[in-house]
């Protein structure tokens, strides 16, 4: 079985011990974000998680609880951007989050990190010329710590154009020389660029365009082989395996400006309150109408095969 923790909130950044509580109760509930009363209970035991797929812009309030993981299979994605508070208000000093991402490498090994660097957006202060500039020392900072940096433009939900109106699409134009300089860059600081969910268009400047977080991904960080089920993916030009999420909507307090998992800044604000680091859920508890739902969880690892 895969556990994601990222694709709705960041949790180690903001629910470490909530996290660390879920690992040692080795139990987790989650809503139905669709459904409330629907709930999809998961024992998180190290014999049927084969892997946890963390996605953080601040791992280090997880640190101290990384002992209660180190049986269970882990990705980690941490985020490293180069804006400022005006787009991620509440996100730390990046120059702390290069260092502590080289603090979190050598503690699960090179396979199991990646640096995401998305969504690039373009403006006046963020210019292609920025960007390069920018991605260039940030990998330099990095290397030797990851092999794999994500990239992606920035999508325009109906989420982020409420949020963030001045937010403007990338041009075709900037998509393809931005794509192509970042992939040198990358290359020469020992990196593979894997754009996500922006279809093949990179390929041929060097891109890998099979996805971020897939199967693959995982069986290099796990040294094993998983066969898992099939999987419709999230979108249709998304390639990664995502499924387990523990997460929950509008729970994130970085607030960038570009969250699409964001829809409403007074509903975080309440939802944070409602976080009790020993409830099941990472928001509220267990309500009399809910239909609870035990999750089959079982191993994906085939043992007939290993990787070295």
């Amino acid at each position: 079985m895969i556990i994601n923790t990222g694709q709705r909130t960041d949790i180690p950044a903001f629910y470490p011990k909530w996290l660390a509580n879920r690992f040692k109760e080795q139990v987790v509930c989650v809503r139905n974000p669709f459904n409330k009363e629907q709930v999809s209970r998961y024992r998180l035991s190290p014999e049927t998680v084969d892997v946890v797929g963390f996605c953080s812009k601040n791992p280090a309030p997880f640190f101290e609880y990384m002992d209660l993981v180190k049986e269970y299979g882990q990705y980690w994605f941490v985020t490293i951007t180069p804006y400022g508070r005006d787009i991620e208000p509440h996100v730390p000093d990046k120059h702390k989050i290069l260092e502590d991402f080289r603090t979190l490498s050598t503690m699960v090994g090179i396979n199991s990190i990646g640096w995401r660097y998305d969504p690039i957006l373009v403006n006046e202060r963020y210019t292609v010329e920025y960007h390069l500039k920018a991605f260039e020392q940030m990998a330099a900072a990095l290397s030797g710590y990851t092999q794999t940096v994500v990239i992606s433009f920035i999508d325009l939900y109906e989420k982020v154009k409420r949020n963030y109106p001045q937010a403007r699409a990338v041009s075709r134009e900037d998509k393809h020389y931005l794509g192509k300089e970042i992939i040198k860059i990358a290359k020469t600081y020992g990196m593979v660029v894997k754009p996500c969910g922006e279809g093949q268009f990179l390929s041929e400047y060097g891109a890998d365009c099979s996805g971020c977080m897939t199967i693959a991904t995982y069986e290099k960080a796990i040294g094993q082989k998983l066969i898992v089920p099939n999987k419709k993916p999230a979108r249709k030009e998304c390639a990664c395996y995502l499924s387990g999420d523990i997460g929950a909507y509008d729970s994130c307090g970085h607030l960038c400006r570009y969250c699409y998992a964001n829809n409403d800044i007074e509903a975080v604000k309440r939802n944070m309150k409602l976080n009790d680091p020993n409830s099941p859920f990472l928001i509220g508890n267990y309500n009399e109408t809910d239909v609870i739902h035990d999750v089959e969880m079982k191993s994906y690892i085939d043992n007939q095969l290993s990787f070295f």
